[in-house]
């Protein structure tokens, strides 16, 4: 246990799952609540994510943004993470309102012309500080607290400071994304800082955590030696798997994770209950243990006549997050929320409650086509009401997914609708080369009068960070991805899509990854009952050369 080791939160996101990293790791820590309480610190660490400018508003109003820099120029061990590290820079092109200006620089965002953006999921770094005059186990604690270059971190940030000379002695390792090399962490003196979330990058991200909270946070900065980063042809941004558990009440009121064909759950015989495959907790934790990059929890159930702050997912997520150090994300429920006494809780409150509980991401359904409808219908313009612009705001385009829900609807010609129309490998029931893929609400039960590109660019100028693109016709057929329609959204929006509906086997993950370029692919049943292991997924990927993260040594 470390005496005086104290977290900064301003109040946006997910750090319970850094609260519970540095459980994990036999440490206590205790959070900021005023101002005096940073100078009271031995050792800080200031966790973030969201917009620049929200967090250094919420600095300055809590009147943190002096005692924090006072703190940093005494010497004491500091560690920020994310926006943490970024605040430490001069400013960002994400706001007018100026950094901590500890670090000369400015954070710039990505590319969108030549990659997608946010920056979402598993990449590499390389170390430039090093120290040969020290023994190995000195320079891990002293200069990469670490940091390994086999390894893979977790990454989800749409703007970065750029590498060059200005920021050459403080910049400990560069990350490539795309044709862009950034700065991926910081040290100088007392200070580091990583872009990368160590608290969602599993075993690699603790190990790392570890090496700040055991180091003494002093370098001899004489004998550091730093060289340039080398440019490669292609990133190392590897391809994301994703365990989907579709969560609900069984009749007996116990949440189970549930499976079946075209949204139908329930047992075709015997006593006709839900399809029970396991405990939410205990399923996610085996699939991290097991490698999946991360965890996406579907909430099936509505639980309308339950107060927000007894939802069962709540519970779930803070569970899962003790033992699971990968990113979650929440679906279902994102929405306009009423308690039974009467009290309206809007979306971005529920959403507050899912971030504070563990989750890092929340996936919108229903509500993202209701907002799309909303975004057309005003002519193309925002009004800032909806619950994907204001979590957005808030939390960064990053945590806000758009769950799609599609069906095809054939045509035998593409003039006999006003909507968007592929040509799908799959005829119609009467021969029809052509469709339109039509969204829907209520878990697949209504159609909606709005195609998926409609609503995937909407989503995307609103303000959305991710497309989580299902296929109703292709659930529970195990006979592979959707590739005409996961092209076509590929082809819409500059935001990373993830494949859903259809996985049946390995071959169909390298087909996917290699005939859309599609960023990630999620599968729920196949994981459940075994089927496909998620480790059998990613060693059939790694002989097709398609990258992506290789499962940690455990702690």
């Amino acid at each position: 246990m470390t005496a005086g080791l104290y977290m900064l939160d301003y109040g946006a996101g997910n750090v319970r799952s850094l609260v519970n990293a540095v459980n994990r790791l036999g440490y206590e820590i205790e959070f900021v609540k005023d101002p005096s309480d940073i100078l009271k610190a031995q050792k800080l660490i200031f966790p973030g994510v969201g917009a620049f400018g929200h967090a250094m508003e919420a600095l300055n109003s809590k009147g943190y943004s002096e005692p924090l820099k006072q703190y940093i120029a005494s010497g004491r061990p500091f560690m920020g993470i994310c926006v943490g590290m970024q605040s430490l820079f001069e400013g960002s092109d994400e706001s007018d309102i100026p950094g901590l200006g500890v670090i000369p620089g400015i954070v710039k965002q990505f590319n969108k012309e030549t990659k997608a953006v946010p920056h979402m999921g598993w990449n590499a770094s390389q170390i430039l500080k090093t120290q040969p005059t020290q023994a190995e186990e000195q320079q891990q604690q002293s200069i990469s607290y670490s940091i390994n270059e086999e390894s893979s971190y977790y990454f989800v940030h749409s703007y970065a400071v750029p590498y060059d000379e200005k920021v050459k002695d403080w910049t400990l390792t560069t990350t490539q994304y795309g044709d862009e090399v950034f700065v991926s962490s910081v040290q100088k003196g007392n200070v580091f800082a990583t872009q990368f979330h160590p608290e969602k990058s599993g075993f690699a991200g603790l190990r790392v955590l570890r090496s700040f909270l055991t180091g003494s946070g002093i370098v001899d900065e004489s004998t550091v030696m730093i060289k340039e980063p080398e440019i490669y042809k292609h990133d190392r941004l590897g391809k994301r798997i994703i365990a989907c558990l579709d969560v609900r009440s069984n009749d007996a009121g116990d949440l189970v994770v549930t499976k079946g064909d075209q949204y139908d759950v329930r047992e075709k015989s015997g006593d006709n209950d839900v399809r029970n495959l396991g405990k939410p907790v205990d399923l996610a934790r085996r699939y991290f243990e097991e490698g999946a990059d991360e965890v996406t929890f579907l909430n099936i159930t509505s639980f309308r006549n339950c107060p927000l702050g007894d939802l069962p997912m709540l519970e779930v997520l803070r569970r899962t997050s003790e033992t699971v150090f990968v990113p979650l994300t929440i679906g279902g429920g994102i929405r306009d929320v009423v308690d039974p006494d009467g009290t309206v809780h809007p979306a971005f409150e529920v959403a507050g409650e899912y971030f504070r509980s563990g989750a890092d991401k929340v996936s919108i359904g229903s509500d993202a086509v209701y907002a799309a409808e909303k975004y057309y219908a005003n002519g193309g313009q925002k009004d800032g009401t909806t619950a994907i612009e204001t979590i957005a705001k808030a939390y960064g385009a990053q945590a806000v997914v758009i769950s799609v829900d599609p069906r095809r609807v054939y045509v035998k010609d593409p003039s006999e609708t006003i909507h968007h129309v592929v040509k799908n490998s799959q005829a119609g029931p009467n021969g029809e080369q052509y469709c339109w893929y039509q969204c829907t609400v209520k878990g697949g039960r209504e159609g909606r009068d709005l195609d998926v590109r409609q609503l995937v660019i909407a989503c995307e100028a609103l303000g959305a960070g991710e497309i989580l693109l299902n296929c109703m016709d292709r659930d529970g057929t195990n006979s592979g991805y959707e590739l005409e329609l996961i092209n076509d959204v590929k082809a819409a929006v500059k935001i990373p899509v993830i494949a859903s509906s259809g996985a049946g086997c390995v071959e169909h993950f390298d087909q996917v990854f290699e005939k859309t370029n599609v960023e990630a692919a999620l599968a729920a049943g196949i994981f459940h009952r075994r089927e496909v292991p998620i480790q059998d997924v990613k060693k059939h990927l790694a002989k097709c050369n398609v990258n992506c993260r290789a499962l940690d040594p455990v702690l």
